[in-house]
């Protein structure tokens, strides 16, 4: 159908070589978009570019942490040398340390909030003037329904998420001048690598987990790529300022 595609927009992901940013990536690339992304682990990293090569798609990626000053200013290179402008930024990667609040050391909820808060932040100013060239970019932060409640991950993990949102409100109405639509995306537990290893060791938190989401499971990481795609087509161009939440039903009981 005419306009349900991202035929032609530049795109960056950080965070895209594995769980939800990998499927974001996949999801963007299959409706025609032209895709950066980025990993702190150059293994994995390359590693995904190859698998994506392999099914016929051509990616362009760059090793480095978010929370390094010197490596979004590559990332903004790289994009200013070779677009010119950037239509699609999707804030992705982040990071959790699950504790009781009074255990966290100063460097263990720094780095959370600095990762999953600060990092976008600074994301967006860095890439504003390639943005504001799109002339209709949309940027999509990955929140977190941990972010609207508690959900026992951890006090620094639900500021940095519930900043996330906000800072989504905020943009989207100081950059609309700009034509820069701004939205957040807020999962509930999703099927990842990351969350299978935490329930490995916590078998009894599934129980709990499903029990509590009306659809009676967690999410797949493709459901969470498909909302970010549709907030990245012109066709949700009157979307702005929004925290979808992709989560079974789970808020419905916890309002």
């Amino acid at each position: 159908m005419k306009g349900w595609n991202l035929e032609n927009k530049t795109t960056l992901v950080t965070g895209g070589s594995k769980g939800i940013g990998k499927a974001i990536v996949s999801e963007l690339l299959s409706l025609g978009a032209e895709v950066f992304f980025t990993g702190r682990n150059e293994v994995d990293l390359f590693g995904t570019q190859q698998e994506f090569k392999s099914m016929g798609f051509q990616t362009h990626v760059l090793a480095g942490a978010v929370t390094d000053v010197s490596h979004r200013s590559e990332v903004a290179d790289w994009i200013k040398r070779n677009w010119g402008q950037l239509d699609i930024l999707v804030n992705n990667a982040g990071i959790n340390i699950r504790k009781p609040t009074n255990e966290y050391t100063i460097e263990e909820y720094h780095q959370v909030i600095n990762t999953d808060l600060i990092s976008p932040f600074e994301f967006c100013r860095t890439l504003f003037s390639l943005l504001q060239r799109s002339g209709q970019a949309s940027i999509i932060n990955i929140a977190s329904v941990a972010g609207s409640f508690d959900v026992q991950t951890g006090a620094p993990y639900g500021m940095a998420k519930g900043g996330l949102i906000q800072l989504s409100r905020n943009l989207a109405s100081e950059w609309a001048v700009h034509g820069i639509r701004v939205n957040s995306v807020s999962p509930w537990f999703t099927e990842t690598p990351l969350v299978k290893g935490f329930l490995a060791a916590h078998p009894e938190k599934l129980t709990k987990i499903t029990t509590r989401t009306p659809l009676d499971r967690m999410a797949q990481a493709e459901e969470i790529a498909a909302a970010v795609a549709f907030l990245a087509m012109d066709k949700a161009s009157y979307i702005t300022g929004q925290n979808i939440s992709v989560d079974g039903g789970v808020t419905t009981g916890l309002l």
